[in-house]
């Protein structure tokens, strides 16, 4: 297949740009690199950098004439879309439409798109959510995640363009911005290994479902051939909270340090958790990556990216 993956020089991105190159596909990357960074893109990619924004995207995909369209560029900073929420929308929202636009007049076969389980769900019901539970988001970001996938099931419904959405819980591992606000866990990692004493907002007891970027690529993989259409949660339906997540990254790396505590951040929720038997029903994906396994790979990474 041609693929087409925006944000391609991205943490999750170029994990799944790996993945399709390695199943023999032609992947395709277009990437801004406003957040990627050239280290990650798979040299057997080729690279258009260009905003997800830019009016010659339409031209660059009847160049291309790919047959899917992974959309995983993305404005991800849930803080940032609090305090500027038009950036946020324009990232996310209208990026998305010109995508689209490019999709239609190109005839696209397959759309897939990285949405955001917790962010759609906002405060859960239930423990773990379903794809039914209500989505109510408690940020702009979730709130433009979820017109995603509103315009996807237009452009379905109008155009005959399948797609599925990939609701993800909190993706963790190698390549992950660790001097940014997303990715506690990279932050941590990156704090606790230069003997710093990282802050956790709020009392640490919030939780999340931490599923392995590898096992999220795999996902990506059996979407490819698969004609479900809709959202998919892609988690591991377990909970774990920040403080118990700082415990066991303090013993892998085998630190000291202690914890500070900071305000709880607007838009967060407390608890989140995704329930995942339809991906493994329409998909056949099953994480497999247990978390201290994946923890202990991803601490790995940093140590040895910071000794190169």
């Amino acid at each position: 297949m041609r693929i087409v993956v925006t944000g391609g020089a991205g943490f999750i991105g170029s994990h799944i740009v790996d993945a399709y190159i390695a199943e023999g596909h032609e992947v395709f990357v277009i990437d801004d690199f406003s957040t990627g960074a050239k280290q990650n893109l798979n040299g057997q990619a080729i690279l258009y950098s260009l905003d997800i924004l830019d009016p010659k995207l339409p031209d660059l995909f009847s160049e291309i004439s790919p047959d899917v369209l992974s959309h995983h560029a993305a404005q991800m900073d849930l803080r940032r879309s609090v305090t500027d929420p038009l950036f946020d929308a324009r990232i996310n929202i209208l990026g998305l439409i010109n995508l689209l636009e490019a999709c239609r007049i190109s005839i696209v076969k397959r759309v897939i798109f990285a949405s955001s389980g917790g962010a759609v769900y906002g405060e859960q019901e239930t423990f773990p959510a379903p794809e039914e539970h209500p989505t109510r988001p408690m940020s702009p970001y979730g709130v433009s995640k979820l017109t995603g996938e509103y315009y996807l099931a237009y452009y379905q419904q109008a155009f005959g363009i399948p797609y599925v959405a990939m609701r993800y819980s909190n993706v963790y591992g190698p390549r992950q911005n660790s001097m940014g606000e997303a990715g506690v866990v990279a932050i941590f990692i990156r704090q606790l290994l230069e003997g710093k004493s990282p802050t956790i907002n709020g009392d640490g007891k919030q939780t999340r479902d931490y599923v392995y970027v590898e096992d999220v690529a795999a996902a990506n993989l059996s979407a490819l051939n698969s004609s479900y259409v809709g959202s998919l949660n892609i988690g591991t339906g377990s909970e774990t909270d920040v403080l118990a997540l700082f415990q066991k990254l303090s013993k892998t790396i085998g630190s000291k340090m202690k914890a500070t505590h900071g305000p709880a951040k607007t838009g967060e929720q407390k608890r989140s958790c995704l329930e995942t038997s339809r991906v493994r029903e329409v998909l056949g994906w099953i994480p497999q990556t247990p978390l201290e396994a994946g923890l202990d790979k991803t601490v790995d990474y940093y140590r040895r990216t910071s000794l190169a």
